[in-house]
């Protein structure tokens, strides 16, 4: 395999000459630059990835966390920075949690290895990490971008939507149909944009004047599982609802088949929004309603503000995406018996 120094004594220059042509970096003339060319296109050689990074400075690779594997919600976003990378002449490298640390512990623990792994910057798609991990982060804080999260001490580096709003907007659609009687599958405790969605949801329930405190409400684990589970729970219960609440589309999507499997017609005796509306939601039977997560305009925002402080440039930005509703066969007027 040949390499730089090879190049370099076919073309009868120095070593840092042919560098620099490799490179792009620093003043060739006209002459010595096709020379060096020659001599790359006769030998075939191709700088390694290592040795580019040293010619550059940079990796040219942007790291990716997110939090798991399994599923369809993550496919959609890492295609699409991985697009956008690659039209920019970049690549990414992805980390996942894993183990039977926490879910904070894991988040640090994958940043921690795209950044040893040379990435110029990390984009982290959780929302575990507190305020005082920036500090342990030290200057590498300054090349994160955060999806679906925000800390005061990087707000600019923050890209996520008002989930509150969102919960709020769900209610609003079921209200509006005459619901009265409503129930909720909740994601997990502790996942901060979760606690956002249901508090939002039940916080607009309360100001059209029903009792927040009688609402059955069930934790899930954001999988078709656990909303499967749940939904088969509420029913066994006796509770009464026409209105059911899931904090994603995930869980929406099993409490659907829970439905369906029971003999429930939706949305003829139970209407059902869910949150996100990834495309599963639009292949759902019934066709699922669900709270729009803006998050090809959040990955790009994010994207480009990481690539302008990484690799310079005015690419557009905006912090603050809206969030809105998809309305599909899922949601109906409440029964009148």
């Amino acid at each position: 395999m040949a390499t730089l120094k090879d190049v370099a004594e076919l073309a009868g220059v120095g070593l840092g000459t042919a560098s620099r042509v490799v490179s792009g970096k620093g003043s060739v003339s006209q002459a010595t630059m096709e020379k060096v060319r020659a001599a790359i296109d006769h030998l075939g050689f191709q700088p390694s990835h290592a040795a580019r990074s040293l010619m550059l400075g940079t990796s040219q690779t942007i790291g990716v966390y997110i939090p798991y594997v399994t599923g369809t919600f993550y496919s959609p976003i890492l295609s699409l920075i991985f697009s956008s990378l690659r039209e920019e002449g970049l690549n990414m490298v992805v980390a996942f949690g894993s183990g039977k640390l926490d879910e904070r512990s894991q988040v640090l623990e994958g940043v921690d290895f795209l950044n040893k792994r040379g990435c110029d910057g990390v984009i982290a798609l959780s929302n575990a990490l507190h305020e005082q991990d920036m500090e342990v982060l030290g200057a590498r804080a300054r090349r994160l971008v955060l999806l679906n999260h925000y800390l005061k001490p990087v707000a600019q580096q923050c890209f996520t939507v008002d989930h509150v709003l969102g919960g709020r907007t769900a209610a609003r659609a079921l209200l509006a149909q005459g619901h009265r009687d409503f129930a909720v599958i909740s994601g997990p405790r502790h996942s901060i944009d979760n606690v956002e969605r249901v508090s939002g949801f039940l916080d607009e329930l309360a100001g059209a004047g029903i009792d927040v405190d009688g609402v059955w409400v069930g934790e899930a684990d954001f999988s078709p599982d656990g909303g499967r589970e749940r939904a088969r729970e509420l029913l066994g219960c006796g509770y009464p609802f026409t209105a059911l609440f899931c904090a994603n589309d995930d869980m929406g999507i099993g409490a659907l088949s829970c439905l369906y499997q029971a003999g429930v017609p939706v949305p003829a005796q139970v209407s059902v929004v869910a949150y996100d509306d990834t495309l599963s939601a639009e292949y759902a039977a019934p066709r699922l309603s669900s709270v729009h997560m803006p998050w090809n305009e959040m990955t790009t925002n994010g994207l480009n503000y990481l690539l302008n402080i990484c690799y310079g440039g005015q690419r557009p930005t905006e912090v603050a995406s809206p969030v809105g509703l998809t309305l599909r066969d899922s949601v109906g007027p409440a029964p009148q018996d």
